[in-house]
């Protein structure tokens, strides 16, 4: 997976100085990103305070391990299903 090369209180500090008033495209120039991603990072964290951006960190990947057991387990009774089926 890539590493991320902000935090997320870096985010959001980059977030707040855009909201203070400067613009865009100096912004990505003095932080070495693209206006895109700055855009990005508004959509996703826009309005969030530190602690915020920490806790949706952590329900990310509560889910994502969530979605793993589920798939784990659904791949189990699908193969049991299927050697049940072969017996009978």
């Amino acid at each position: 997976m890539k590493r991320a090369r902000f935090t997320e209180e870096q985010i959001i500090g980059v977030l707040k100085e855009h909201e203070a008033g400067a613009k865009t495209a100096d912004l990505a120039r003095k932080h070495g990103v693209s206006e895109a991603t700055l855009y990005n990072w508004k959509s996703k964290y826009g309005g969030m305070d530190v602690s915020e951006a920490k806790r949706l960190k952590q329900l990310e990947d509560e889910n994502g391990k969530l979605k793993k057991l589920l798939a784990e387990a659904m791949l189990d009774a699908s193969a049991l299903r299927e050697l049940l089926a072969k017996k009978w």
